[in-house]
C-alpha cells in the first residue's frame, strides 16, 4: 500500500478540488491510501456529501492555511500546524510514502529543505515538470527552485532528471541535453560553458550536448537541464505560448461557417491535442533530491490534476526514486 499524505488546503480549488482528486485516485487505484491534512470539520463536512472507500482515506486535523503571499520560511516556522507542514513532518516522520500540495511553491521548498532535508549528497533539490512534447514526455530541471546555480547544481540535476525518467517513465539511457542559446559546444554564458564538460565527462548520463529553446519540445531530448531562471522563463512561455495558440484556434474556427464545419471532422484530433498539452494529465512537478517523494501540483490543479499527481507520485515511490538518486550521488560529496 502506497501511503499519501496531500494538503488538503493547498491551492486555488481548495479543499473541494483536493477532496474529489482523492476519491478519483482510490478509485483507480486499489494499492493507495490517503490521509488529508487540514481543518477537520470542514473536511469532514466535504466528505460526508461523498461516496468513498472510507477505510482508505483520513483526516489529520490542521487548522491553519499557509496562503501564497505568505514569507515561505517565516510561515514554515510560525504555522507549525498548517496543513501544509503537518503533512511534511509526516512524510519526514516516514509515516507517509509522498507528500501532494497544490499551495505555495515556496513554502514547498522551504518546508521540504527543513523538515524533510536533502538526501545525503545533494546540494539542491530541483522543481521537475513533465513536458508534453511531439515524440512523448520530457522533463525540464529545474523550473524554479534554484534562480542561481553553479555547475555542479546542474550535473545533479541532470543526474536527478535520469533517474527519473528512468525509473518512472521507463527510459534506460535518457538523453540528456543543457538549455543554451546555441548548440555548439562553447555557447553560452559562463555557467553553461562550465556546465557543459561536467554533463559531457559523467558516465552516468547520457548527455548529447545543448538544445535551444525552439527545440524543448520537438521531442528529441528526455531530460533538459537548466537553472531554475531559465527553467522557469521557458516553462511560461511554452504555456502562454499554447494557451494563446489554442485561443487563436478557437476564434479561426468560430469566425466562418465553413471552418465550423470542417472543424466537426477534426474534433477527434483537436480533442486529443487539447489533452496532450493539458497539465492535468501530468499531474505535478516532482520535487527531486529530498528524502522522500513530494509533488508540487499546479495551484489552479482541479481534481482530475489531484488524482494525476497521486498517480505520478505512485509512480515515484514504487519505481524507488529517493534510492536511486542517492546511489548516483554520494554522501561524501556533499559539502554545503
Amino acid at each position: 500500500m502506497v501511503r499519501f499524505v496531500i494538503d488538503a488546503f493547498g491551492g486555488d480549488n481548495a479543499p473541494a478540488a483536493i477532496i474529489d482528486g482523492c476519491i478519483e485516485a482510490i478509485e483507480s487505484h486499489d494499492d493507495i491510501s490517503i490521509t488529508l491534512c487540514g481543518n477537520e470539520d470542514i473536511l469532514r463536512h466535504d466528505l460526508a456529501r461523498r461516496i468513498y472507500d472510507r477505510s482508505r482515506l483520513c483526516i489529520v486535523h490542521a487548522p491553519d492555511i499557509i496562503s501564497c503571499d505568505e514569507s515561505p520560511t517565516l510561515a514554515i516556522k510560525r504555522k507549525k500546524n498548517s496543513s501544509l507542514v503537518t503533512g511534511l513532518r509526516i512524510l519526514a516522520d516516514k509515516e507517509a510514502d509522498c507528500f501532494i500540495s497544490a499551495g505555495s511553491t515556496g513554502a514547498v521548498l522551504a518546508g521540504a529543505t527543513f523538515i524533510v532535508k536533502r538526501i545525503p549528497g545533494v546540494k539542491r533539490p530541483a522543481l521537475a515538470p513533465i513536458l508534453p512534447t511531439i515524440k512523448g514526455p520530457a522533463m525540464l530541471i529545474d523550473c524554479g527552485a534554484n534562480v542561481d546555480c553553479k555547475s555542479e547544481y546542474l550535473e545533479q540535476f541532470a543526474l536527478m532528471g535520469t533517474s527519473y525518467m528512468n525509473c518512472v517513465v521507463g527510459l534506460s539511457t535518457p538523453r540528456v541535453a543543457l538549455i543554451n542559446n546555441g548548440t555548439e559546444e562553447g555557447k553560452g554564458n559562463e555557467l553553461a560553458k562550465q556546465t557543459f564538460p561536467l554533463l559531457k565527462a559523467n558516465e552516468h548520463i547520457n548527455f548529447i550536448g545543448n538544445c535551444e529553446a525552439r527545440d524543448i519540445m520537438s521531442g528529441d531530448y528526455d531530460v533538459l537541464v537548466c537553472d531554475g531562471f531559465v527553467g522557469n522563463v521557458a516553462l511560461k512561455s511554452m504555456e502562454g505560448a499554447v494557451a494563446a495558440l489554442m485561443k487563436l484556434l478557437k476564434n479561426e474556427i468560430s469566425s466562418k461557417k465553413r471552418s465550423k464545419f470542417g472543424a466537426l471532422f477534426c474534433r477527434n484530433a483537436f480533442r486529443e491535442l487539447k489533452k496532450r498539452m493539458d497539465y492535468t494529465e501530468y499531474g505535478g512537478a516532482p520535487l527531486l533530491g529530498v528524502n522522500g517523494c513530494i509533488i508540487k501540483a499546479h495551484g489552479s490543479s482541479d481534481a482530475h490534476a489531484i488524482a494525476s499527481a497521486i498517480g505520478q507520485g505512485r509512480k515515484l515511490f514504487l519505481g524507488g526514486i529517493t534510492e536511486k538518486i542517492a546511489s548516483k550521488i554520494p554522501a561524501a560529496e556533499d559539502s554545503e
